[in-house]
């Protein structure tokens, strides 16, 4: 049968002293304004301790003393990451000791190639897609399989021989290619393909065997690396689907093995909550470890370079 409308009566209803509560903000903890020509450690010592601002300084934190202790900091780029230009960025951290391995997918590699070749990247696919010319770029498609073609001959992975390449090739912006300053710093650099997502699997120069056999190779150098992260960091900035699914096989490989990942931190870096980052990097691999998974959301051209300056401070 139908309600009457009746008011609630609220004059029973309990209430108690606002002081008595047990609040999330509080003023200590709120933002605080910088004077005109702050230095950047004042103006990042000024931002809030709450939410986002908060969990950047625990990343900061976790990255910095991970490098004091020899824990390991691992990172996994996207191809984004790189097209958004923070590529000397990265180069720096490297050369601070900040970046112990790094992982690239596909077209992470072709976008660091064509930096490195061209000083420019990224093509208008909305442009070359009708006329029949996306992809088609004639020195990635030839160098790059030609590169992970003999690389696969002489039992490289797939980054460690295009980074070879690249080093020895010498081309124009170099100093501003990842896998080149990874190969010149004795930093592993490795790439994992999903074969036929990328450009260079398109042209004829490709084979099959050698991206397979390459990339494979990597997958197992990157879960050496991961086994080495028993207090470290690992980093997943810019990859929905490939890395954060490498990451955590590799994961498994050395739990399966008996390795301990206690205290390990993982890290999400995107401008969106996407499930596989969360879930795979963010949260199983953290589960009764110890460790703490954080995720930053928020721009790769804005964030990685204030990540970076943080680090880099704090040192």
């Amino acid at each position: 049968m139908p309600f009457p409308y009746e008011e609630f009566d609220l004059s029973g209803v309990h209430t108690y002293p606002l002081a008595s509560r047990t609040s999330k903000a509080r003023i200590e903890d709120f933002a605080r304004p910088v004077p005109r020509g702050a230095s950047f450690k004042e103006w990042f010592d000024s931002l809030p301790a709450i939410l986002g601002a908060s969990d950047l300084r625990r990343v900061v934190k976790a990255v910095v003393e991970a490098r004091a202790r020899g824990g390991g900091v691992v990172w996994g780029l996207g191809a984004h990451v790189i097209k958004t230009g923070v590529s000397p960025v990265l180069i720096e951290l490297m050369r601070g000791g900040f970046i112990s391995a790094l992982a690239l997918n596909g077209a992470g590699i072709i976008h660091d190639f064509e930096v490195a070749l061209s000083g420019a990247t990224s093509e208008d696919v909305d442009e070359a897609l009708g006329p029949g010319r996306f992809g088609m770029a004639e020195e990635t498609g030839l160098l790059l399989n030609d590169a992970i073609r003999r690389g696969s001959e002489q039992g490289r992975g797939l980054g460690q021989a295009v980074a070879e390449f690249l080093s020895e090739y010498d081309p124009p912006h170099a100093d501003r290619s990842l896998a080149v300053a990874a190969h010149r710093l004795g930093i592993p650099v490795t790439v994992h393909v999903a074969i036929g997502t990328d450009i260079i699997h398109m042209h004829e120069a490709a084979s099959g065997a050698a991206i397979g056999d390459t990339s494979l190779r990597d997958f197992r150098f990157f879960t050496s690396s991961v086994a080495r992260l028993k207090g470290g960091v690992y980093l997943n900035c810019g990859s929905a689907v490939v890395l954060p699914e490498v990451f955590l096989k590799a994961v498994a490989l050395a739990r399966n093995q008996g390795v301990s990942l206690d205290g390990l931190t993982t890290v999400n870096i995107d401008f969106l909550r996407m499930y596989r980052p969360q879930t795979n990097v963010v949260k199983r691999p953290v589960v009764g470890t110890g460790g703490l998974g954080i995720s930053l959301v928020g721009h790769h051209e804005v964030l990685i370079p204030l990540l970076a300056a943080a680090i880099l401070e704090a040192a």
